[in-house]
């Protein structure tokens, strides 16, 4: 009798002790902030958002094979600690996120580690974290790993512009289409068809086809064009057709309704 409440006793402690090392590798672990910084302007960051760059341990700065640098650091910058750590990843730009895992694993282990070992890591993103961002697809590499994720909402460019020039984004019953321009053309068409109001994103690689498209669907008398809005080297343009074929900044953001 004495010898099997021996046993019940050590499978009990053992059982405890189990859980009492995975409770504190739970807590020692960080936590994943995923955080939109804005359009541009430092002041437009959320104060949720602001809080979380503090808090953070590290801070993770995508950027392209083909930049120096990182845009959403740089609007984050005002709100960095001395020590904090900053973690430079590369994310390649492809139209189909299965077409090149490698980079994105290894980046998806390294902020692992970072978590793993008991820091809390900070991604920030332009615009909103879950809107046309990279952040989507880091988030769906750590969803499943029983990871703490925060995402902070922030403000996307189009809100952004709407403001800075003045123009209503989308009023009474009018129906607003948000249209990636890197999207098929026939897609396109069809959406600008039934659209009172459109948001094209992504315009920098076919401008001159969208603006025309726009033209045909009589949206370009109202449209306005503006690139990097909220930064030093903003960019504002009204007549679109007299720059259908300048060549335009990634950041550039179409606004506009049927006339």
């Amino acid at each position: 009798m004495r010898e099997g409440f021996s046993f019940a006793l050590f499978f009990h402690l053992r059982e405890s002790m189990s859980i009492f090392l995975q409770r504190k590798e739970d807590h020692m672990r960080g936590t994943f902030y995923g955080i939109g910084v804005g359009p541009g302007d430092p002041e437009l960051l959320t104060v949720k958002a602001i809080k979380a760059i503090e808090a953070a341990d590290v801070l993770i700065a995508p950027k392209t094979e083909k930049k120096e640098g990182s845009v959403a650091l740089e609007i984050a910058r005002p709100y960095l600690k001395d020590d904090i750590e900053i973690v430079y990843q590369v994310f390649p730009m492809v139209k189909d996120f299965a077409e090149d895992t490698g980079a994105w694993e290894a980046n998806k282990a390294e902020i692992l580690a970072l978590l793993n070992a008991g820091k809390n890591v900070a991604f920030l993103t332009l615009g909103d974290p879950m809107f046309y961002s990279t952040y989507i697809y880091v988030f769906r590499l750590l969803e499943h790993e029983d990871v703490d994720i925060v995402t902070i909402p922030g403000i996307p460019a189009f809100a952004a512009i709407g403001s800075r020039v003045g123009r209503p984004i989308v009023e009474g019953n009018d129906i607003l289409a948000i249209i990636p321009g890197t999207a098929d053309k026939k897609h396109l068409e069809e959406v600008m068809a039934v659209a009172s109001s459109a948001v094209v994103m992504k315009v920098y690689h076919n401008s001159a086809e969208i603006i025309d498209l726009l033209r045909r669907n009589n949206m370009t008398k109202e449209a306005v064009l503006v690139s990097r809005v909220g930064l030093d080297d903003e960019r504002i343009i009204h007549d679109l057709e007299a720059h259908a074929d300048e060549k335009l900044n990634y950041l550039s953001t179409i606004l506009t309704r049927r006339s």
